[in-house]
Order: C-alpha cells, then sequence, then structure tokens
C-alpha cells in the first residue's frame, strides 16, 4: 500500500468508526426544527440565532450545525465577518417536519429504535437472534408487539410507512404492468400508502388492506378516509386467519421480517386464496447472488438481524420460496431502492 493509499485508507476507517452518529445527527437537527427553521427563514442565519429561536445552547447548536455542514445537509457561507447556516436542496427536500417528501418519522426509526438495538449487534451475532429484549422499554422480543404495544409508537411506524411508500411505492409499482389484477390484497398494507398509488395507477382497481386490527383501527382513522371506497380494510393476522380472495397479493418489505420457512408458509397461503391466474408480487432490498452487495441491503440485514427474525436474501432464495409455494413464471426487476419479484399462480 502507498502512502497515499494509506492515508486515504485511514481517512475511510475513521470516518466508518464514527458513522454510528449519523443517524443521530440528522435526526437531531430534525427533531430540534433546524432544518424546517431554516426553511421558513429563506435565508442563511448565524449559529447564535439558530440557537435563540430553537432555545438551544449557541454551543452545542454550532457543533451540530457543522457536521450538518460536514454531511453536506447544511451549506455555509461567510458574510461581513458572520458564518451563516442554510439548507441544501436535501434537507429543504427531504429532512424538515414539514419537508415535500419528509424522511422525519424514517429518521427517528433509525435514531431511536434502531440505534439501541445496535447496541447489542455482538450479542444479536453470537445468539443469531433478535435483541429487543434486552432492552428495559420493552419485554418482548417481537418486533411488531414492541412497536405496537402503544398507539403513539404504533402510529408513528406507520407514519414511517407511509414515508417510504410515498418516495418509493409509485416506482416499485410501475414495474410490471399490473392492470389485470383489478382485485388486490395488500397483506401487512400498514398506512395504505401503496394502496393509495395502486388505485391512482389503476383506477378500476380496488384494494384491501390486510393487516392486525390495532393497525386497521389506525389506518382507518388516520391515514385512509372513509370516502376512498377502491380501498377497504381486512383484520387479520396474515399467518393465523383466512386470506381474502384476490388477483393479486402485495408483499412489500414482509418477508424480510421473517426466516425462510415461515415465508414459505406465508406465500403458500397466499397461493392457495389466489384467485387463477393471479399472482404475487414481492417488493424487497434483493442482494446479489455472490453476496458482494449491494451495501444498502447488506445493512438492512444487520438491521434485520437486530429487530426481527428474517433477513435480506438473493434471487435464487426468492425464486426457491416462490417455487416451494406453486408460483411460477418468477420475474425480477430493479426499481431503484428496491426491487420487486413478480410470480404467477
Amino acid at each position: 500500500m502507498s502512502t497515499t493509499e494509506e492515508a486515504e485508507a485511514l481517512k475511510m476507517l475513521f470516518l466508518d468508526q464514527h458513522a454510528f452518529l449519523i443517524p443521530k445527527i440528522m435526526f437531531t437537527a430534525s427533531d430540534l426544527g433546524v432544518f424546517d427553521l431554516l426553511m421558513e427563514s429563506k435565508e442563511p442565519l448565524t449559529s447564535v440565532t439558530i440557537a435563540e429561536r430553537l432555545g438551544t445552547s449557541p454551543f452545542g447548536m454550532e457543533r451540530l450545525l457543522d457536521a450538518c455542514v460536514g454531511y453536506k445537509y447544511l451549506r455555509v457561507e461567510t458574510k461581513d465577518n458572520q458564518t451563516l447556516y442554510g439548507n441544501t436542496d436535501l434537507a429543504n427536500l427531504y429532512l424538515g417536519k414539514r419537508s415535500p417528501k419528509t424522511q422525519y418519522y424514517s429518521l427517528k426509526f433509525n435514531a431511536e429504535f434502531a440505534y439501541t438495538r445496535a447496541q447489542h449487534l455482538a450479542d444479536a451475532v453470537r445468539e443469531g437472534k433478535a435483541q429487543t429484549y434486552r432492552l428495559s422499554d420493552s419485554s418482548t422480543n417481537n418486533f411488531y408487539e414492541a412497536m405496537y404495544r402503544t398507539e403513539s409508537g404504533l402510529r408513528e411506524f406507520m407514519e414511517f410507512m407511509r414515508e417510504m411508500w410515498s418516495l418509493c411505492g409509485r416506482i416499485v409499482l410501475n414495474a410490471f404492468d399490473l392492470s389485470h389484477f383489478p382485485l388486490v390484497c395488500d397483506v401487512g398494507g400498514s398506512s395504505g400508502t401503496l394502496a393509495k398509488e395502486y388505485i391512482s395507477l389503476y383506477p378500476n382497481s380496488t384494494v384491501i388492506i390486510l393487516d392486525l386490527p390495532e393497525v386497521v383501527e389506525i389506518g382507518k382513522k388516520h391515514f385512509v378516509s372513509s370516502e376512498e371506497h377502491r380501498i377497504t380494510f381486512h383484520e387479520g393476522d396474515f399467518f393465523k386467519d383466512p386470506i381474502p380472495e384476490a388477483d393479486l397479493y402485495i408483499l412489500a418489505r414482509i418477508l424480510h421480517c421473517f426466516r425462510d420457512e415461515k415465508c414459505v408458509q406465508l406465500l403458500t397461503r397466499l397461493h392457495k386464496a389466489c384467485k387463477p391466474g393471479g399472482g404475487v408480487l414481492v417488493v424487497e432490498r434483493v442482494l446479489t447472488e455472490d453476496r458482494t452487495g449491494p451495501l444498502e441491503a447488506q445493512i438492512y440485514s444487520l438491521v434485520m438481524l437486530l429487530i426481527t427474525q428474517g433477513k435480506e436474501r438473493t434471487p435464487s432464495e426468492y425464486n426457491a420460496f416462490f417455487n416451494a409455494a406453486g408460483f411460477k413464471e418468477i420475474q425480477q426487476k430493479k426499481t431503484g431502492h428496491f426491487d420487486a419479484i413478480l410470480g404467477r399462480k
């Protein structure tokens, strides 16, 4: 290794060692209102002004703002011997609570729920199981029980899902022509955001959201208007209760939460309920066959180890699930951040 190469390696090593702070930096700035304040001000502000308006210490705020500059969330300029901070386009679009495509609840989930469990990564690797039970705020190791134990926690998780599918939903649904599937069941459809995208793309379709009773209650109350007659809710546990008949079943970020045998069990139940000629659409972040990437899928897989019993998988692993459940004509397409896999009955 040359001197230059070693210097670059050491720089990367330093940055990687401190990367654990990134979600905390993003969420702290968002939660304190930094990005919203700078959006509303329409002009850059000093750290002292930002601290005063947000009720923080100037000393602490300056450190936070400088870190946000380093990670390109904020821009900085000097004018009249004053250092002024402003949002980058990234912050304006995604990082404020009132940003048009806000990812506030995604930031919150990663900075709080996933971050605390990451403290026990070594334990998760040793034991091969989720670490929720180690935390004093939870007596369960079941991801859904931990998230859904309070109405506020459940709603925040549903907001997280809404944010994700508001960004990526239309893209994944456009991967295939789904116009010949007029009756759809979104399995674990949560906030109904993907259902809304589907009926927008296919106006003659109807979507049933199958989810747990507590999710359905919040969904009806806060996410899907009662006037939207093309979207209905069906209460049930998709591993135990009857599956509504449909032309197409959507499993969006569901299978990665479960072990292999549970994935085959669920797909088999869907195949049995599916109308002849129907299908199942799986949306996941898929690993390459040689497992060398993408990095996002490798990171997601570790997160799944920490909080669920699942993992991210390769195309051949998903194909094996589809075949075991009875689905044929399997197609896979990359759609940007996620992959779409369609199987037919």
